[in-house]
């Protein structure tokens, strides 16, 4: 199973990536999207895969009884949903004033307002 989640990590990372360096600002708003859920399912896949076993301390237990899930990927999984939520949203305001004061979301055509 972490073979597959690596081969999907890999994509997203690459489709990402590919799409953040092409000209269009809707195209580089997709790729951080594609980014930020390759890097969520890639802190998912490092904190193991257990399934069916909630971690609680059992009655009359001092510690955990392995298997258990690890709560602190999930925890920092939630933390980055919500800190992509809002660099997107960042993001999708900061490209909507751009197109309009460019008028384009062509990036090329952007550079030529630097002057």
């Amino acid at each position: 199973m972490e073979t597959i989640l690596a081969v999907v990590i890999g994509v997203l990372y690459a489709t990402g990536i590919y799409m953040m360096l092409r000209r269009s600002l809707v195209k580089l708003i997709i790729g951080l999207s594609l980014l930020s859920n390759g890097a969520n399912l890639l802190i998912f896949t490092v904190g193991r895969l257990t399934r069916a076993r909630a971690p609680f301390v059992p009655e009359g237990a001092d510690a955990l009884q392995p298997p258990y899930a690890d709560p602190l990927p999930q925890a920092l999984i939630l933390t980055a949903i919500v800190i992509s939520f809002g660099v997107l949203g960042f993001v999708v305001v900061l490209f909507h004033r751009a197109y309009q004061t460019v008028g384009t979301d062509d990036l090329d055509e952007m550079k030529a307002t630097d002057t």
